[in-house]
């Protein structure tokens, strides 16, 4: 009965991961197809959709806006985030349970009354439809997730530590540089990378936010498969796929991804 259990689970873990997996892999495997639609099984093998899209100068615009903002979403949202989470630290239960509600609260509510409330919000400080008003919208959506992280690697350092650093005559700001950042890095690591796939597949915000003639990468292929259907944006949606898995593939290889997650 036992081992009856087990294959029944192993099938079922099997039929989850296919359900994840297998959209990726049509999508992955339209882009490398070298007819002039998107299928599966692809029609031969090639890379010239890659090539399009790297020769549209629309799409370079678009990538290179998005990449911009992920990057500086990442640096800003790291850093508020491991502050917030120091602050949430020092709280009292209570205070700190009302303190880690307020932190999530772009999360609690619908990204599209979020949207419309920056919107209204940043046009009265006459930063609607701007670069910076942008690059808040994704600061404002990508903090939540960055400071869940580095919260529960905070909570994963032994207070004593901190203590025996004090006892030993160090300042509040080398006992963090010198024992709780090293400690906390995973945490922080993890936190900038799902940042940065936030902020670079950030639809709804981007759309209302965007600057006046700029689009990030999924506003352009929204744009693009309006009028058009072919495999070039399945080349686009591959490079998004690898830019999260070099992502995973940093983590493993800085911190492993047994302490990351």
């Amino acid at each position: 009965m036992t081992a009856f259990l087990r294959s029944l689970s192993a099938i079922g873990l099997g039929l989850i991961y296919a359900f994840l997996l297998l959209p990726l892999v049509a999508v992955v495997g339209a882009s490398l197809t070298a007819g002039e639609m998107m299928r599966l099984p692809p029609q031969g093998l090639s890379l010239k959709w890659f090539g399009r899209f790297l020769g549209s100068e629309t799409f370079r615009e678009a990538l290179a806006l998005s990449l911009q903002v992920a990057g500086t979403t990442v640096l800003v949202v790291v850093t508020v985030a491991t502050l917030a989470a120091l602050c949430h630290r020092a709280l009292t239960r209570r205070l700190g349970a009302a303190f880690r509600v307020a932190m999530l609260l772009p999360l609690l509510l619908p990204e599209l009354l979020t949207a419309i409330g920056l919107l209204f919000f940043l046009n009265h400080l006459g930063l609607g439809k701007t670069l910076p008003g942008l690059q808040i919208g994704h600061v404002v959506i990508a903090f939540p997730f960055a400071f869940l992280a580095i919260v529960a690697a905070l909570e994963q350092v032994d207070p004593a530590l901190e203590e025996a650093s004090a006892s030993l005559g160090a300042s509040g700001f080398e006992t963090f540089r010198r024992v709780v950042l090293p400690l906390v890095k995973s945490g922080m690591l993890t936190g900038g990378l799902f940042a940065f796939i936030v902020s670079f597949d950030m639809f709804t915000i981007s759309l209302l936010l965007k600057p006046i003639g700029g689009n990030t990468l999924p506003l352009a292929l929204f744009d693009f498969l309006t009028y058009d259907f072919d495999p070039t944006a399945a080349a686009a949606a591959t490079l998004s796929v690898i830019f999260a898995f070099c992502g995973v593939v940093l983590i493993e290889r800085l911190v492993g991804l047994r302490r990351a997650f």
